[in-house]
């Protein structure tokens, strides 16, 4: 009977050691892609082309910079109407490793906790993420409006001589509305 208690004991602490051993890979973090090909500030300009066909000069920069856990992006963009106005916009966004190697998070607000978390869409807050596919660095935008109506914008910053290509796209209800295409040269 001893050598039966023994056996057992033994498949029990063989069996325990592999059930623990599989709950340790789980919590082992998804290795990031690598953000430091990007990190850098650049600049350029183009013409954006809404749905009609209209162009519309800007002015871009931006800046990629990595951080604890992920990374940020800041960008401006200066439009020059066609009646002389100038409209300036900043937005910069921190981006977290998610539990997706390629795909992140974005950190825009604290919550109850302190925790960064992301926007919420039903409030009319844009969700936003991230990826790495290759040599380029995507952000998504994501709005939903007041009817259900929604709105997505893509940002693919692919690695290029000397800067980035930008490629900008929205699209309204799965119809694109606006888009640009140009280079931004490391500064």
């Amino acid at each position: 009977m001893g050598k039966l208690v023994q056996t057992y004991f033994l498949k029990y602490i063989v069996f325990s050691l592999g059930f623990l051993f599989l709950i340790a890979l789980s919590g082992v973090p998804v290795q990031a892609a690598d953000i430091s090909p990007f990190v850098g500030d650049y600049v350029g300009s183009a013409s954006v082309v809404d749905d009609d066909g209209t162009e519309t000069p800007r002015d871009m920069s931006v800046s990629i910079h990595e951080m604890k856990n992920g990374f940020n992006i800041s960008w401006t963009t200066t439009t020059y109407k066609a009646d002389g106005r100038i409209k300036e916009q900043k937005f910069s966004i921190d981006f977290k490793q998610s539990d997706r190697a390629d795909v992140f998070s974005a950190a825009m607000k604290r919550n109850v906790f302190g925790h960064e978390v992301p926007l919420d869409p039903m409030q009319g807050e844009p969700f936003v993420w991230g990826r790495i596919q290759g040599d380029t660095l995507t952000v998504f935008s994501l709005f939903i409006g007041e009817t259900g109506d929604y709105e997505l914008q893509q940002f693919d910053r692919t690695l290029a001589d000397g800067g980035l290509d930008l490629s900008f796209s929205r699209f309204r209800n799965g119809e694109k509305s606006r888009s640009v295409e140009t280079f931004l040269k490391k500064q």
